[in-house]
């Protein structure tokens, strides 16, 4: 008897197959085709490639854990947030989805808050209008390619097209419906006021479930072309942050993630819709009924350390091909190397500090256009200290959310590390002793394909709850005590790199002051 989570991400699809002792059997991937930039600032995909790596991953995933079709109990999704897929009444994509990372709806963003007024957009979805947000997506089609908008008949969700493809059926969850912009998230329904609002047929959408409720069953066709049994129940499933916490056993208040990927994300289970008046924070609903989550994102976190390792490649020429080889590239540095290099110097960096706004922000400053820095630099410095100084950057960044989370008596009273982020010892002590929180890490780290998995084996009865599933098999693998003289030199470092947004914000030249949504001038 066996599960299978199955996740949509930007850069590839991957399958796992999991026990109803919640053990990983076999995990395997496939890659996606690069996403496109036609324009500075869009990102867009094809939904069937999604389709065609997910069949790829789940035909690999049981070739190599050895386990019969028929053994596969139900079926989990996730996948990345926001994307718009349109579909006409034949089901054929439109044209490309415009994914998560796309930001070329500030035009939209304008009007919604002119038209429906930034409170009201909070009042009935519990969030403001971010150019991420799917509903900024259709308005922009809407506006741009109106031949494209009157064929439109069915919106989904990326990992709910996958669905489609599985099984014929147009459905979604509560958990990434809430990253639309269409959702009332406190009733956990779509906003009947807010489509008429933006002048958004009800009917284009498709049906809402709690993520752990069966709302689909595997076609003959798709059957065939991943070879699981026909039939097999597909549950709702969540979007990938709330599936990636589940997998973390982030259910209850008082349980916090920090996940540390291309984007960085704080993530706090609540049993209530805690609300940010100012629009800082994204709350959304939990895949788990009547439990929400409020969330912070940096939109560069582990991209940041990335794009300093790729800076730090030697740029020199390729060695030269004999008759036997091809040229050969000098190869960036380790993660690991950069680690040791960042290790040997002191918390704090010795004065040098990073902003990791590369890709604008959004928590809690919700601005695409602020750009990153690296200031208090000196001759005496190393790349040592600008390493450490991006690692603690970033977790600087993702501490503005806990610092919002406290404005909002958003109870924080277990703090669990995921993402790459994690898999650095000296960015988990960096973490513990910025957020001044002991930080646990969880023996199976396998993201939102595990939740995904986890909320198929509810459906499917082998757990009664998820918060029982989690309690079965989600196991701590150890932990990261803050030290108290780290501590002070964060706590200070941290007091300087609030001052940095204003600064930045006056180097781009923003003459007139206006307030920031964290309650301070900017210019």
């Amino acid at each position: 008897m066996a599960l299978l989570g199955i996740d949509i991400g930007t850069g590839g699809s991957r399958a796992l197959i999991v026990d109803n002792e919640g053990r990983v059997v076999a995990a395997a991937s496939a890659e996606h085709a690069a996403f496109r930039s036609l324009h500075t600032g869009w990102a867009e995909q094809d939904p069937p490639d999604w389709w065609r790596a997910c069949q790829e991953a789940i035909r690999r995933v049981l070739t190599g854990s050895g386990i019969q079709a028929d053994a596969i109990r139900a079926i989990g999704l996730s996948g990345q947030m926001h994307g718009a897929v349109l579909l006409d009444a034949a089901g054929e994509a439109l044209r490309p989805a415009i994914i998560w990372c796309d930001q070329r709806t500030g035009e939209q963003c304008r009007w919604l808050e002119t038209t429906v007024g930034a409170d009201r957009l909070i009042e009935l979805t519990a969030n403001p209008a971010l150019t991420n947000f799917t509903l900024t997506r259709l308005l922009w089609v809407r506006s741009n390619e109106p031949d494209v908008w009157g064929r439109v008949r069915h919106v989904l969700l990326p990992k709910d097209y996958v669905r489609f493809r599985m099984s014929g059926e147009y459905a979604t969850d509560v958990a990434d419906a809430s990253g639309t912009l269409m959702l009332d998230v406190a009733r956990r329904r779509w906003s009947a006021d807010m489509l008429a609002q933006a002048d958004i047929d009800a009917g284009l959408l498709p049906n809402v479930f709690e993520s752990p409720e069966i709302c689909a069953r595997l076609s003959r066709e798709a059957a065939a072309a991943t070879g699981i049994r026909e039939g097999t129940p597909i549950v709702a499933g969540a979007g990938d942050q709330a599936a990636g916490a589940i997998g973390m056993g982030i259910t209850r208040p008082g349980a916090v993630s920090v996940t540390i990927g291309t984007s960085g994300v704080v993530f706090a289970a609540t049993d209530r819709p805690a609300i940010d008046p100012k629009g800082r924070l994204h709350t959304f609903c939990h895949a788990i009924p009547d439990r929400w989550h409020v969330m912070g994102v940096t939109q560069a976190a582990g991209l940041s350390l990335r794009w300093l390792r790729d800076l730090l490649t030697p740029a020199t020429a390729p060695t030269p091909p004999t008759s036997l080889t091809h040229p050969t590239f000098p190869a960036p540095p380790t993660y690991e190397e950069l680690s040791a290099e960042a290790l040997s110097v002191a918390p704090g960096a010795d004065g040098v500090l990073g902003a990791p706004y590369l890709m604008g922000e959004r928590t809690p400053h919700c601005d695409p256009d602020v750009r990153g820095a690296l200031l208090g630099l000196a001759a005496s410095h190393g790349r040592g200290h600008v390493i450490r100084a991006v690692m603690e950057g970033v977790a600087f960044s993702l501490r503005d959310t806990f610092s919002i989370f406290s404005e909002l008596a958003v109870p924080v009273e277990r703090v669990v590390l995921g993402g790459g982020g994690a898999r650095s010892a000296l960015w988990r002590q960096i973490q513990a002793d910025v957020y001044g929180y002991a930080a646990q890490t969880v023996a199976v780290e396998e993201g939102a394909a595990y939740g995904a998995a986890l909320l198929a084996g509810v459906g499917a009865g082998i757990w009664t709850t998820v918060d029982r599933a989690c309690e079965a098999v989600v196991r701590a693998a150890g932990t990261v005590a803050p030290q108290p003289d780290a501590v002070s030199v964060m706590n200070d470092r941290y007091e300087a790199y609030r001052r940095v947004y204003p600064a930045l914000g006056q180097i781009a030249g923003r003459n007139e002051p206006r307030v920031d949504v964290s309650g301070s001038v900017r210019l």
